[in-house]
């Protein structure tokens, strides 16, 4: 489900205009507090599904073709980073957001009943951890981090073709391409972070940020899991 951070096609022209600084400026706390509340909200919506929406996820999948729950992912995941990427208007940038959050919340919903609570939590408390310390890591060196974008994306693509290519032409079903996500993906975080912290401090800046923040963070969390069933 990688979105090679926000599907990259628009990051050309979403770099742009975040370095606009189009909208009223904030205080770097105000700003940094937007983009935490963004965050925690896409990962209140997720659970919230998880919690209630399980079971009629389920029962809708069982019943229509996957290839349509698929079409139905992607259309919703491009347009949420298409919305986000174009708007200047932070509550457009929002519902960019959601649209994004809405489709992750289904893939969830339809992967966390066949694995055992105990590895959701290792894996939570996993992501946590790596989410806090690289964010850490984007603020307190976030030289570290701006120039790796070029190399993080190569990376990523490479990985993502690789993959495809092992799965489906040599059936590998190896952790190799897991670590290496988690590994990626956690490089992203700090990228991100410290990227964040450059452009001007606008609310629609946060919202948009937190969107790259949120995907990071959730492909690590799926990655793990899948790391951690397999040693179940």
């Amino acid at each position: 489900m990688e979105q090679s951070n926000s599907l990259s096609i628009f990051s050309a022209r979403k770099e742009e205009r975040l370095n606009s600084g189009i909208g009223d400026q904030i205080s770097t706390r105000a700003y940094n507090a937007v983009m935490l509340l963004t965050l925690l909200w896409g990962f209140f919506v997720n659970a919230v599904m998880v919690q209630y929406l399980t079971v009629p996820v389920m029962h809708l999948f069982s019943r229509i073709s996957p290839l349509w729950l698929f079409v139905g992912y992607i259309v919703l995941a491009i347009a949420g980073i298409s919305i986000s990427a174009k708007s200047t208007n932070p509550w457009m940038s929002f519902l960019g957001y959601n649209l994004l959050v809405l489709p992750i919340g289904v893939v969830l919903c339809l992967l966390l009943p066949g694995i055992p609570v105990a590895i959701v939590t290792k894996a939570l408390l996993l992501t946590g951890i790596v989410t806090a310390t690289m964010t850490l890591l984007g603020l307190v060196v976030p030289n570290v981090f701006m120039g790796m974008g070029r190399t993080l994306f190569i990376a990523l693509l490479v990985g993502i073709v690789a993959e495809l290519v092992a799965t489906f032409l040599f059936h590998y079903t190896g952790a190799a391409f897991d670590w290496l996500f988690v590994i990626l993906f956690s490089g992203y975080i700090g990228y991100d972070v410290a990227k964040s912290q450059v452009f001007p401090k606008t609310v629609d800046n946060a919202v948009d940020c937190a969107l790259d923040i949120y995907l990071d963070i959730i492909n690590i969390f799926i990655r793990l899991l899948s790391i951690l069933s397999r040693r179940d």
